[in-house]
């Protein structure tokens, strides 16, 4: 305990040092989300990092998240503290694939999922998060139609809730979809009472059985302000770090254990500590891609 203490103190001397801000994902690891100066969901740590005055963007997270920090905020340093931190979903699409799909379908716009790489954000005409995908595809005309890369899942539920079809790229959330009704359906036998919160990642059969579907930040303002006291939450395990310490008197039940991002999970405060000392490992996104890539973020954090 004392060394984690120690380590965390070193941190906040090198941040102040450094002129840095400190982000961190929701999916984080609890010690890691306590050290950040914001901790968030996606669409809330992009608009800290383009509002942040620091000269050094630490950004807990994983590599597309420290990109579209390094596409908002070109002036500034972003470092990633461990460079083997991807996204799986991400790296369902290429850029090849999406301009292929573009030429089947000429006149759709493309909606991107910020859980992608600049290349496909660049490729993009705007880009979405999971808490404002439904505020950005219901902004496009009716009868325009619409690619939605690269979330089947997230997808599927914006157009299902909206009515409004959509060609939905195969990509998908690994650690979402080992999520399972049967688990649902088991724990709300042993908590009748609790509400069902799920992630709309999830597959379809998981958010036909939830009360609530939120991103993160959602998922934490709905915990906060419901008058029940049990949750099943569907969602990345590190979720739950945050709406204990927030909601210390209720209680929060993962409906799988399994639900844990093992890339979201490398960062630990030993490298972020590495990160502030080293300057270690820069994310840059520079170029064309970087200009056509914060065209398409910018109109959605212009909408949101």
């Amino acid at each position: 305990m004392q060394a984690t203490s120690t380590i965390a103190e070193k941190i906040q001397e090198l941040k102040v040092k450094r002129n840095a801000v400190i982000l961190a994902h929701n999916y984080q690891r609890g010690e890691v989300q306590d050290v950040a100066d914001f901790a968030g969901d996606s669409l809330g740590l992009s608009q800290q990092a383009a509002k942040a005055k620091a000269e050094v963007i630490v950004f807990c997270g994983v590599h597309f998240m420290a990109e579209t920090a390094s596409i908002l905020c070109p002036d500034r340093l972003v470092l990633l503290p461990d460079e083997n931190a991807g996204c799986p979903m991400a790296n369902m699409i290429t850029l090849r694939e999406l301009k292929i799909k573009k030429k089947e379908y000429p006149r759709a716009k493309v909606v991107c999922y910020v859980n992608s790489t600049a290349a496909i954000k660049a490729e993009s005409d705007i880009c979405c998060t999971s808490s404002n995908a439904m505020k950005i595809v219901s902004s496009i005309p009716k009868d325009e139609e619409i690619i939605f890369v690269p979330d089947k899942s997230l997808g599927g539920y914006v157009a299902s809730q909206l009515n409004r079809p959509m060609i939905l790229w195969p990509g998908y959330c690994p650690t979402h979809h080992r999520i399972l009704a049967e688990h649902i359906i088991k724990l709300k036998a042993e908590y009748p009472d609790a509400k069902v919160v799920v992630h709309p990642e999830c597959t379809t059969d998981v958010i036909n059985l939830a009360d609530h579907v939120a991103s993160t930040t959602g998922i934490a303002r709905y915990c906060k302000e419901s008058d029940s006291k049990i949750f099943i939450i569907g969602t990345e395990t590190g979720i739950l770090h945050r709406l204990k310490k927030e909601n210390p008197h209720k209680q929060f039940h993962a409906v799988a254990q399994l639900a844990d991002c093992s890339n979201m999970k490398l960062i630990t405060l030993e490298k972020v500590l590495w990160a502030l000392e080293d300057l270690v490992y820069q994310v840059k996104v520079t170029g064309e891609i970087a200009a056509k890539a914060r065209l398409a973020i910018q109109r959605m954090l212009d909408l949101s």
